[in-house]
Order: C-alpha cells, then structure tokens, then sequence
C-alpha cells in the first residue's frame, strides 16, 4: 500500500516560503534570496543579509506575512529565456539567482512566479493565491552554506511550519515542546549514557558505562534473533586496503563520505566505511553449492564515514558507528522469502520497542543517472526493482516510492519510523545488489552443474548503535523498560540501622541478574530518592525500620506510585522475569 502524498499541502508550504521571502525582502531591503523549498512539516529560506536575524525578528516577519496572506494576491507564472533571466535576476543584484539559472539545463524552461509586487525563480506549482494559506509559524534561524558548500558563503536561514489545518499545527507545536524534553544530547549528559570530547574528535562518540549497558542490550537481542534466523556471525577489521573499495565500486561513488586514505609501507589503506566489501571476502574464501544457500553473514562492524562539521548533530549524525549489519547470499528463487523475512525482522523489533508507526521508502534509480550515479545495467535495474515491488506488495507493506535514491549497486528500502510522540526517524536499510557480488566473482554451482552469481541483500534493521539509542532516548524519553535500563533497582535505606537489611537484599537481586545500586548515604530518604527519579531508575526499592522488622520492602514507581509491604522473594522473581522477556510495561 504505497503513501499517497498530499500534493496541495506541498503546494501550500512552498507558497508560503515566497509569501516569507517577501516579507523579509520588504523588512530588511538589500536581502539577497537564495533557495526556499518545501521541506517535511514546513519550509525554510536561506537569505545573505547584512541584517543578523534574532528571535525577535520572528513576530515582526509573521505580521508582515498576515498582511501578505490577507491580499489574496494570486500567484502568477510566466517563462523568461535563459538570456532574459539572467539579465533580470542580474540587473537586481539577486547573484544566487544567477547561478541557479547558469546551472540549470539548456532544455529546461525557466519559470518565474509573481504574487503582488514580489517575484521569484521558481518551478512551482503554487496554490492560486495567499488567501489560501492559513497555519504556519516561523520556528528558529540557523546559518547554512550556499548550496552545503562549506567553502561557501555563510547564508542565514529561517525555519517554519506550515500545516493545512490550525489544530494540525497546534498539535505539531506541542509535540515539538515536548520532544524538546526529550532531546537525546540533553538526556544522554543527564543519564550519562555518551560524550563527546574535542581532542577526541567531533563525531566520534565516548560511550559511557550506562551507555555501553544498552549496547550490550541491543547487541544481545540482535544476536539472539539473527542466531534463529540462520545468520553466522563473522568480525572483520576496521580497515582495508583502497583496493577493495575500488573493486566494490565504493570508492568511485562514496569517496566524499569517506575519511582520506594513509599510505602504509606504500600501500594505500582505507578506513572501513561499510562491511559488505569483507563480508563479500568472506563468502568467496572457500566453494559454495546451492545447496549451502542461503548463505547469511552477521556483524556489529565499527564503519567510519566523513560527515561535514556542519551536518554532524549528536548521535544521529557521526563519524563512527557500530552497524547492525549482515548480507544475505541467495539464489534468485529464494530472494522474495529471504527479503520478506528481514521484514518480518523489523516488525519484531517494532513490536519489542514500541514502535507503532513505520513506512518502507522504496528508493529506485532513474535512467538519466545510469553510468554516473547508477551502475550501467538497465535490464538488471528493471527486473530487481519489480522483484522488490513485488514483494512489497505481496507481503503488505506500507510503503512509498522514492524515485533516484536508490543505492549505485541496486534498489533499497530504508525503513522510516515514528517515536511515541510522532518524531519521524530513518532507522534501517535493507537494499538489494545484484552488481558487487560479480566483481568479487562471488559464485555457488547449481543444481545443474553450472557457477552462478547469488544476489546479495544487504541489511540493517537495527541500523547503528548510535542513530538506534538516540532515537530511543527520545521515544522513551529516558524511561527505559527494564531490560534495557543501564540501572533497573536502586535499594535505599532510611536510617543506617537498615544498613545491613538494603545490603543483603541488594546483593540478592546482584545474584538473580538485575543492575542494582545501592546508597547507603545518610542523607534524608526524600533526597534519595530524588536522586533516583532524576535517574529514571525503573524501581526503587526502600527499606526502614517497620520493613526490616517484617521481612518487606517497598517499592516506588514511575509516576509517583508507591506499593508497601511487599515480599522480597516475589518483588526479585518478578523483576528477573520482566527483565528476561524485554516486557514494555511494568510488573507493578
């Protein structure tokens, strides 16, 4: 079932973009415009002004835009000749306009859009006039480079949000508060999950102990799940030579992502930027039948990938990352239960983190990019990309089709997913190759004698370590479940007479498996747990005199819920077991 996009909400956000340079144009004279596009949830444009914009611009720019809107000035279209356009953007000075014209193909026509006494280049369409557009909101301002160029112009940038509806908009706002609160670069310092050190590197997270405790976690769950699947686990070094990556076509294609080579007794060496090149190694180092098929390669593998200072933002965009990574081996028959099974994959992990919303993007190639973009096979492209649309429409997928982003080797899948407050993440990829594995001459001999080249489906359905918790971090908002809690129980006692009761029931739970901390310290029984809750500790177990006397404990809970008197024996055995089935909900 393929996402149909909503072509007037679209229309509605670019429009507004213009109806936003205009008023910044007729506030702030001498800007220059650069580009305004309609993005996911609203708009932005980028401005080279010698005006430094502030929040308190913001207001005054939205009131000029009311003034706009209430003209019902109607948009209106007319071409220009390649000459007659640059002598027009030119003779305004608009220098940015100039060069998007220069670039643009000498077949394309050239478009411009007026509405009232403002106009701009512009493609379109746009809605018929601004009496149309109605819930909007100007959000923040960020520097940009011209065209991500950071040897570029520095141009100022000004976010909005812009919905068909006010309650829409009001809800997105809300939510936009609240993620906010759930910022995984704010919570990771305050759980002390991660960090981030200059002489370190920027990009290149420290992981701390709370942090490698959910590592641990995943890992073991991605390792459980991939043993019953039939994958075999394989480690490979975090670097190769240049040689390997240009044989896979990586190089070519992904040598701006990737960290400079280094030059070792006069050979050129690559840090790891992605597995599948050793996984690739691995399966062509011994002969394969058919009958081994299919063949399924696992690895957590560190990659490093050259991200620009700029587009580096805590753990979503790194340096280095840990990938879920694995590469299935398969014969053309078997592809379509191989490529469904990763699915079923994914919706299992969805359903253990609580994840309720996802979308497959279809990503396919377009032709004008074989040769450059694409590798030059256009019969393999039409038959690979048919074979995954089936699939996903025979295994009832929700998905939307994405055209020319797909990889260089063959379609792919990257999996969207939304967090408990509707934040939209990319999490996982699972693509199809049918071109790498021949240029390592990867080959298994079929039933009928003959050496064949398998498909390759390469996949990552827990993506990276880092991109994964940091969206975790946000979807539960600290809160982890217990199974995945760096701490899971915090034993406190209330006077130092039950020093001795906190210790050996602590030391119990240490036993049955459980993350337990105890503070004995003789601050007030509120500071403690204070300190607890601060923690988002799950359970925090506390003891005093009345306890001790009857061989109890209680318990507090999130959200304020206190249980007293409870047995110690049952309180462990039902922990250990919510723990072990990586439960969403308490036991309590």
């Amino acid at each position: 079932m393929e996402e149909k996009i909503d072509g007037f909400v679209e229309m509605m956000r670019h429009s507004l973009a213009h109806v936003m340079a205009q008023a910044v144009v007729d506030l702030f004279p001498g800007t220059k415009l650069a580009i305004g596009p309609a993005i996911d949830n609203g708009f932005y444009y980028d401005f080279d002004s010698e005006h430094h914009f502030v929040p308190e611009d913001l207001p005054k720019i939205e009131k000029k835009m009311k003034y706009i809107i209430a003209q019902a000035q109607k948009f209106e279209r007319s071409e220009l000749s390649r000459d007659e356009a640059l002598n027009h953007f030119g003779g305004k000075g608009e220098k940015y306009k100039v060069e998007l014209i220069t670039d643009l193909p000498a077949s394309e026509p050239i478009s411009v859009y007026r509405n009232g006494p403002f106009e701009d280049l512009c493609r379109g369409p746009h809605v018929e006039h601004t009496g149309q557009l109605k819930a909007y909101k100007l959000v923040s301002i960020a520097g940009a480079y011209w065209r991500g160029d950071e040897k570029r112009p520095m141009l100022q940038r000004i976010y909005a949000v812009a919905f068909e509806t006010r309650e829409e908009l009001d809800t997105y706002l809300k939510n936009q508060a609240e993620a906010a609160l759930r910022d995984h670069r704010k919570l990771g310092k305050q759980l002390e999950l991660f960090t981030f050190d200059e002489e370190v590197g920027p990009g290149l997270p420290l992981w701390l102990p709370n942090g490698a405790v959910i590592i641990e976690e995943i890992e073991k769950l991605a390792k459980e799940t991939e043993i019953r699947a039939g994958y075999l686990r394989v480690k490979t070094p975090h670097l190769a030579k240049e040689a390997i990556y240009l044989r896979s076509g990586h190089l070519p294609y992904y040598a701006d992502s990737m960290f400079p080579s280094m030059d070792i007794d006069g050979v050129k060496y690559c840090l790891k930027p992605m597995n599948c090149p050793h996984h690739h190694k691995i399966f062509g180092s011994k002969s394969r039948s058919y009958r081994d098929l299919p063949i399924r390669l696992a690895e957590y593998g560190t990659c490093y990938r050259y991200e620009q200072s700029g587009e580096l933002f805590g753990l979503m965009r790194v340096r280095s990352m840990q990938m879920n990574d694995a590469h299935i081996y398969c014969a053309p028959a078997q592809f379509q239960e191989e490529f469904l099974a990763v699915a079923r994959m994914y919706t299992g992990y969805f359903k253990i983190f609580g994840i309720e919303k996802y979308l497959m993007r279809y990503s396919t190639h377009a032709p004008e990019g074989l040769g450059k973009k694409y590798v030059n096979e256009p019969e393999l492209w039409k038959s690979t990309e048919a074979m995954v649309l089936k699939c996903l429409k025979e295994g009832g997928l929700a998905y939307k089709e994405i055209p020319n982003e797909a990889a260089f080797y063959g379609p792919k899948i990257d999996v969207q997913i939304w967090s408990a407050i509707g934040k939209e993440f990319t999490l996982a990829t699972n693509q199809v190759d049918f071109v790498v594995p021949g240029r390592f001459n990867l080959v298994y001999k079929d039933s009928d004698g003959l050496e064949k080249t398998p498909l390759c489906i390469h996949r990552a359905p827990l993506g990276t370590h880092e991109r994964f918790i940091g969206f975790l971090i946000e979807h539960f908002a600290g809160n982890f479940p217990l199974w995945l809690s760096p701490l899971q129980v915090k034993v406190l006692n209330i006077t130092s007479l039950e020093e001795g009761y906190a210790s050996g029931i602590a030391d119990r739970m240490k036993a049955a498996g459980l993350r337990v901390e105890l503070d004995l310290r003789s601050d007030t029984i509120s500071s403690k747990v204070r300190d607890a809750v601060g923690g988002k500790v799950p359970y925090v177990l506390i003891v005093g005199k009345n306890e001790q006397a009857e061989g109890k404990v209680s318990l507090r809970l999130r959200g304020n819920r206190n249980l007293n008197g409870l047995d110690p024996n049952e309180v462990i055995t039902n922990l250990t077991k919510e723990a072990g089935e990586r439960r969403l909900t308490g036991s309590y």
